[in-house]
């Protein structure tokens, strides 16, 4: 799957979920504990494949799934200077591996995202709308 197609299908998924969460009338901090690793995993099992491997993306503590996807991630949709895709922020926990001659940014070890504080910093419930710097224009 394409990074384009993961963003448009995952959005639907976010949307899915927020929609749901507003119609109970959550708050922002609820949704965003809602989106807790042992929780989501549970409630929403098809959010994410690693969830039916019992496995996490990020091995941390208290992962949050809400940005899954990090707004610093970038990518072409055609690779530029064989760079397909980078951080934006150039995290020092982020590393660029090359797969048949075309780097892409390899995030497993960086956690930026998945804090509690900085989801509440960058919260909205248009998930989409914060990701879309992500696609960078060839």
């Amino acid at each position: 799957m394409s990074y384009a197609n993961w963003l448009e299908s995952h959005a639907q998924k976010h949307q899915q979920i927020i929609s749901k969460l507003l119609k109970k009338n959550y708050t922002k901090d609820q949704i965003v504990n809602y989106f807790r690793y042992e929780n989501i995993s549970k409630q929403e099992p098809n959010f994410c494949p690693l969830f039916q491997q019992k496995t996490k993306c990020h091995d941390i503590e208290e992962l949050n799934c809400y940005f899954c996807g990090c707004p610093h991630f970038r990518f072409y949709d055609i690779p530029q200077d064989n760079i397909h895709s980078f951080c934006a922020i150039k995290s020092p926990d982020g590393e660029q591996k090359c797969y048949n001659n075309v780097y892409h940014q390899d995030c497993s070890h960086c956690i930026i995202p998945h804090k509690k504080q900085y989801i509440l910093q960058n919260y909205t419930h248009n998930w989409l709308n914060k990701m879309k710097l992500c696609r960078k224009e060839t």
